[in-house]
Parts: C-alpha cells; sequence; structure tokens
C-alpha cells in the first residue's frame, strides 16, 4: 500500500505502513506492516484478536490489538 497511516495509542502517535503484497479482504488473517522503522507481522489467532507473529522484537500486546483492529476499520475487513 505504501502510503504513510497514523493511530493514536495510549495518548502517544505513531506512523505504520502496510507491506501485504496480496490483497486485503475479510479472509485475511496475516498483515506485514512498518512500525518505528521495523517490519513487523501481525496474526489473527483463534480468539479472532491480533498478535505478533515474531516476538523477537515485542511491542506491546495492546498495540499490536489496536494495530490490526485499525487496518481492519481501515479496509473493511
Amino acid at each position: 500500500m505504501g502510503l504513510p497511516l497514523r493511530i493514536t495509542f495510549d495518548d502517544k502517535d505513531y506512523t505504520y505502513q502496510i507491506l501485504n503484497t496480496n490483497l486485503i479482504n475479510k479472509d485475511t488473517t496475516e498483515l506485514e506492516i512498518i512500525f518505528n522503522g521495523e517490519k513487523v507481522e501481525l496474526v489473527m489467532d483463534n480468539k479472532k484478536t491480533w498478535v505478533q507473529k515474531d516476538q523477537s522484537n515485542t511491542i506491546d500486546p495492546e498495540l499490536i490489538q489496536a494495530l490490526g483492529r485499525s487496518v481492519s476499520l481501515r479496509l473493511r475487513m
């Protein structure tokens, strides 16, 4: 997608970009984004919540959930 998107979480503003090359629709369960200059992969788990796929650089789970929800709402997933 390439356009920088913004999200406010816990009174802080963040920007991110969506990297997915395939079409994002309601059946999408994985997202690739650039967040704080680093590639982050999000996966929807069995409970329909977004979690971080690679745990090497852990980000607050609530922030990950907010990022996934933001993408879902913007792209009508």
